[in-house]
């Protein structure tokens, strides 16, 4: 549902450009099995029609499925975003939440600026904000913040596990070719026969 102060946001000089929708999973695993989120960034389209774009100004993102938000260097989705509203071509920027366009504070700042700059709105799930205004800036500024902090817990947490298992000695990681792990979980030598020895009757023709 779209409320009278998201639409009191959304100006005519906002609805001459375009609606930039931004999808991303952070792995290809996600990708595959977490289609419920990637179904909810793309019905966003619809919040962009119903503020006033039509379909064919809809712009959607989508090369970043399968990359992490930690950093915009190999987000070749993102570059274009941030080069496009920099240019002035987006009147709003969507995104399912902050963590879907960045997980770095560095990266989420430098794009609420460039929107500011632009007079570019965002929308989330949560809300439409006008980076050029104080509170809404303040607010999406925390949230950028908290994704963040997010990351680290989950880096904090996988990091976490695996001292605990190799502490135990149960950490099993990608052993060299000729190396594996028997049923209880011991590195032993993979037996090959690299250099069969020839049967009699090869032995007789030599």
């Amino acid at each position: 549902m779209i409320s009278d102060t998201h639409h009191q946001k959304v100006r005519p000089e906002h609805l001459k450009r375009d609606a930039y929708l931004y999808i991303r999973q952070s792995t290809i695993h996600q990708v595959f099995h977490n289609t419920e989120s990637t179904r909810r960034q793309y019905d966003l389209r619809r919040r962009a029609t119903a503020l006033g774009w039509t379909d064919d100004n809809v712009i959607v993102i989508d090369s970043d499925l399968g990359q992490s938000g930690a950093s915009a260097k190999d987000r070749e989705g993102f570059q274009k975003l941030v080069a496009d509203v920099g240019m002035g071509k987006a009147g709003i920027v969507l995104g399912l939440e902050v963590s879907r366009l960045a997980r770095n504070s560095s990266d989420w700042h430098r794009l609420l600026e460039i929107c500011a700059l632009t007079d570019t709105l965002i929308l989330d799930e949560d809300g439409l904000y006008d980076p050029s205004h104080f509170n809404d800036r303040l607010l999406l500024g925390m949230k950028g913040t908290m994704s963040e902090a997010e990351l680290h817990m989950l880096r904090a947490r996988l990091r976490g596990g695996i001292l605990n298992k190799a502490s135990r000695g149960e950490l099993q990681v990608p052993l060299p070719i000729g190396l594996s792990y028997d049923q209880s979980g011991k590195v032993i030598l993979t037996r090959r026969d690299s250099n069969p020895q020839p049967s009699d009757r090869q032995s007789d023709a030599l």
